[in-house]
């Protein structure tokens, strides 16, 4: 009667790695040759109660400068759930090329009591010499992929001065062929169409609706939207000197090898009628004047209003809009833009109405005085705090005492959310209004 074999059985996992995803298609490719490598390793210690698991952990096309890999994840989950007790490599870069990132996984190894074996490389991660061995093999791996990295990153930029296109969202009216941009004559039409429109005094936005209606595909999207075309993605056409026969390189422009679709001249008179919107949109941008900025929304689409302003009669008017409209039109949106002062208003006298409530006014007058100690104790009410107060400070009470504002201009309605007092912490640090 042959004896119970009392020895532990050690489960292995094979892990591969391929920087690219070049010949995979073949037969017998690179992971083949790595895993191939592996059970040798595994069935030569077979007297030490190793066995392979069945398991695929393999990543065919991904770099080793980080973690964030399918078969690798998939390898964590099944160290985590107890089920290998041995990870075993061809080499250690496969594993890892980040010095930082190879002591978590070493980390997350020795949480989990599992060993690790590098078939080319003989070291034992046990004692003082091996860890020492071990972290100087993966300092010259990561040394190894920082210079690949120059490597590639200077041969991009000497192939971006020769004008070559080296990859990237093949824009709109050209096709890639062979890493050469070509033209497209389907798509070329609606990049001229772009800028004719735009040169009649079409605005951008109007320009993207008119796409949309017309079926022009983006190739830039991620996702199929019913309303692909927006106000941006127009405007970075009309400043894109690549439809010039131009390639951006290292802040300069270079003739490059592909044909242009758009004349000079064309071009020029397109960022003349460009230059005024632009100055325009940065100084609406820096507009510190709206106090529900950043907390208003949209009842009909709920994304976030942006600020606006228009200058009639040598006065400056202020407006909250929809970013969807913004973008997209009013198809997408049907919210008007709304007068700031009402709406502000509005949330101002309902923040006067809550906390001046029984018992509220108390809280509030503690928990500004912990922010402000310079505020004279005999203040009563909110409008006296609120005169003492700098924009800037109103700005930030709001943000922090009112959690969201939402108006429904189709309705005519608007609700306000505010925060729980007793959950929010004082104003420490804030300067003296």
């Amino acid at each position: 009667m042959a004896k119970p074999d009392s020895q532990k059985k050690l489960r292995c996992a094979i892990y591969t790695r391929k920087s690219t995803s070049a010949g995979l298609e073949k037969d017998f490719n690179s992971l083949d040759a790595q895993r191939e490598a592996c059970e040798a390793c595994i069935l030569s210690h077979a007297f030490e109660g190793w066995e392979g698991l069945p398991e695929d952990f393999s990543d065919g096309g991904f770099t080793g400068a980080n973690t964030d890999r399918p078969g690798f994840q998939k390898l964590l989950e099944a160290i985590q759930q107890g089920k290998v007790d041995v990870v075993v490599v061809y080499k250690v870069d496969r594993l890892s090329r980040s010095l930082v990132d190879f002591a978590q996984v070493m980390e997350h190894f020795n949480r989990h009591d599992t060993a690790f074996v590098s078939v080319t490389q003989n070291f034992a991660t046990t004692d003082p010499v091996g860890r020492l061995t071990l972290n100087m093999l993966m300092s010259f791996a990561e040394f190894e992929r920082e210079m690949i990295t120059e490597r590639i990153r200077d041969k991009v930029l000497a192939q971006r001065r020769k004008g070559k296109w080296t990859g990237g969202h093949t824009p709109l009216g050209y096709e890639n062929k062979n890493h050469k941009l070509e033209v497209l004559d389907s798509e070329a039409l609606w990049t001229r169409q772009i800028f004719a429109w735009y040169l009649e005094g079409k605005s951008a936005l109007t320009i993207s609706q008119r796409l949309n209606d017309e079926g022009v595909p983006l190739k830039t999207a991620q996702r199929l939207r019913e309303h692909p075309w927006t106000k941006d993605l127009v405007l970075r056409i009309l400043r894109n000197r690549l439809y010039l026969g131009e390639l951006h390189c290292r802040g300069e422009f270079v003739v490059a090898e592909h044909a242009a679709l758009i004349e000079p001249e064309v071009f020029e008179r397109v960022q003349h009628l460009l230059e005024p919107k632009v100055r325009r949109t940065m100084a609406v941008s820096r507009n510190p004047s709206y106090l529900v900025r950043g907390t208003l929304r949209c009842g009909a689409c709920g994304v976030a209003m942006t600020s606006a302003s228009t200058h009639r009669d040598g006065r400056t008017h202020r407006y909250y809009r929809c970013t969807t409209r913004d973008k997209m039109g009013k198809k997408a949106c049907g919210t008007k833009q709304l007068p700031a002062e009402a709406i502000e208003r509005f949330v101002v006298e309902h923040l006067r109405a809550t906390l001046m409530a029984p018992g509220q006014g108390q809280m509030m007058s503690r928990w500004l005085h912990a922010g402000f100690p310079d505020l004279p104790e005999a203040l009563h009410g909110f409008d006296e705090l609120w005169k003492v107060l700098a924009l800037r400070h109103r700005q930030r009470l709001v943000r922090l005492l009112v959690e969201e504002v939402r108006v429904d201009e189709a309705k005519g309605t608007m609700a306000i959310r505010l925060r729980d007092l007793a959950t929010l912490e004082p104003l420490a640090g804030e300067e003296r209004p």
